[in-house]
């Protein structure tokens, strides 16, 4: 994806105590959308709580607020509440730690606050503005780039990077594509970073102007930022303005301050205060809010709930800057995730739907453009604008379908049983009279389970639905019995614990009287050695 995958996921992080299905990286996706798609979970997870009151403040990491979690298990609602970071999914990458009532000294507070400053980025957002302002007015032979410190280098830093690999005659039309000058970040489990190959970032510049927009949000999509950019100012007929949001501080050091806010997607965090806050709430609310749209690409690995948060911030927000009569309106939004989690994000944002256009990366091994069948990339648009306002390119082997008054792939065909054009993963879906439904080609009927699935599909286990009673009319959180169970846990909890106490106990007084008789026998060994040598 555009923005950094420092992925906040559903559960097995670093420093739990695993269980749970995690969001997976890119090439695990495949593997992630069968068995997700089939209707099953795992046995275990963990899930994001968001306290009822709005205000109440969570404890801060390096990367702003954290996030209370609670992991819950099949038959039980959960254990012990506790803070994490939102933006990383190992403990080596953010070890923050801390359970919902724990309470810390002064020393430590003061001691994590210190932590949290030392993990900042070395230059304050206007140190970086003004290195730049510099830099560009160097003449070409001095503007130089280190690749192993990802920084501008200044005349007088060369010292400190003179025996650093170094990029020189860095000309301003490589300064306007930074996401060609700076090394994606590849760490999978913390922040794998892929980017929009041109043909997808292009057909969105396309499609945003054609659409009318004249300003972007973009949210987690450098690339397309650059690209917009780059049009506007080769281009005098195009009058679009984007601002970028991200949580690469990287990108600090080429864009000005009303260009660029260092953010995190997961707990709405500017890392630069109300500054940058403000700085995206003029954005938004220009021209009363008219002509802006966000796009946005969040992390795969990312749970669904806190995005959709953040997004509803950013949208009321946008409504902020509104008249009355406007205020029935929608913030316009391309989302930019995996097919296969449509039902979560409708869940959140029911006006959305799907397109079928796929979009590809540069940078990744799979999600090229050109491939079939099952190889095809599973990135989709959703999107709260009509789809037949939006015209996919006919000469990639899009067309449109007077039935469902939408672009669709070529292989999507449509259905007269479900009246609509059914496939989500670019192939021909068949249709099963006994699911009554489209279903993958690669499924069956199972007449155990009731439904169609993947042949070698285990019929057992738990289904989607409640984690207390297993009914499937309801989630966790809105079950009847959650005080019931919350109460069984806690004798559970209670009688677990006098259990271990109970342990130590017996180990502690094992181990003295081990200590006692290894003492005596001791003792009787030299009594004996002193009578033979007497």
């Amino acid at each position: 994806m555009e923005a950094l995958c420092l992925s906040l996921v559903g559960s097995d992080r670093g420093f739990r105590d695993g269980g749970g299905k995690m969001a997976a990286p890119r090439d695990q996706l495949g593997a992630v959308e069968e068995k997700g798609s089939s209707g099953r979970q795992g046995s275990s997870g963990v899930e994001v709580v968001f306290p009822s009151d709005p205000a109440a403040s969570a404890p801060l990491c390096p990367h702003g607020p954290t996030l209370l979690f609670v992991k819950v298990n099949q038959g039980k609602e959960e254990t012990r509440r506790f803070y994490a970071c939102s933006a990383c999914r190992d403990r080596k990458d953010c070890n923050f730690f801390q359970w919902e009532d724990e309470k810390l000294s002064g020393a430590r507070l003061a001691a994590r606050e210190a932590h949290n400053q030392r993990c900042q980025p070395p230059l304050s957002r206007s140190q970086c503005v003004e290195r730049y302002l510099k830099f560009i007015e160097l003449p070409l032979s001095q503007r130089k780039f280190c690749q192993r410190c990802q920084q501008l280098v200044l005349p007088d830093d060369g010292e400190k990077h003179r025996e650093h690999q170094i990029v020189g005659d860095v000309s301003i039309t490589q300064l306007k594509r930074p996401s060609q000058l700076l090394c994606p970040l590849e760490n999978k489990k913390t922040n794998a970073q892929y980017l929009f190959a041109d043909r997808s970032c292009l057909f969105l510049v396309d499609l945003l102007s054609t659409l009318g927009f004249r300003r972007v949000l973009c949210v987690g999509t450098p690339r397309l930022h650059e690209l917009i950019r780059l049009k506007t100012s080769g281009d005098e007929k195009s009058n679009i303005k984007s601002l970028l949001l991200d949580i690469d501080f990287r990108y600090s050091q080429f864009y000005m301050e009303d260009s660029f806010c260092h953010y995190n997607m997961f707990n709405h965090h500017f890392f630069d205060g109300k500054a940058a806050l403000e700085v995206c709430r003029t954005f938004l609310q220009e021209d009363k809010g008219e002509g802006v749209i966000m796009v946005t690409d969040p992390p795969f690995g990312g749970l669904v709930e806190p995005l959709a948060v953040t997004f509803k911030k950013l949208i009321a927000m946008w409504k902020e800057g509104q008249s009355q009569e406007n205020n029935r309106k929608e913030l316009p939004i391309f989302w930019i995730f995996p097919y296969f989690f449509e039902s979560r994000i409708c869940q959140f944002f029911p006006s959305f739907c799907m397109l079928d256009y796929q979009v590809d990366y540069d940078n990744h091994a799979l999600y090229k453009h050109g491939k079939t069948g099952r190889k095809q990339s599973p990135v989709r648009i959703f999107t709260n604008i009509p789809p037949n306002k939006i015209i996919l390119p006919i000469e990639e082997g899009y067309r449109f379908c007077s039935l469902c008054q939408r672009y669709v792939s070529r292989e999507n065909q449509h259905c007269e049983h479900c009246n609509s054009c059914t496939s989500k993963d670019g192939r021909k879906w068949n249709h099963c009279f006994l699911c009554k439904k489209c279903v993958k080609p690669s499924w069956i009927h199972c007449d155990v389970c009731n439904h169609c699935a993947l042949p070698d599909h285990s019929c057992e286990g738990p289904k989607d639905g409640c984690f207390i009673c297993g009914e499937l009319d309801h989630k966790r959180s809105t079950c009847p019995n959650i005080s019931t169970s919350k109460k069984a846990d806690k004798a559970v909890r209670k009688q677990k614990q006098r259990k271990s106490n109970k342990m130590k106990m017996e180990t502690t007084k094992g181990q003295s009287m081990n200590h006692i008789s290894v003492t005596r026998r001791k003792k009787r060994r030299e009594r004996a050695h002193q009578y033979l040598c007497s």
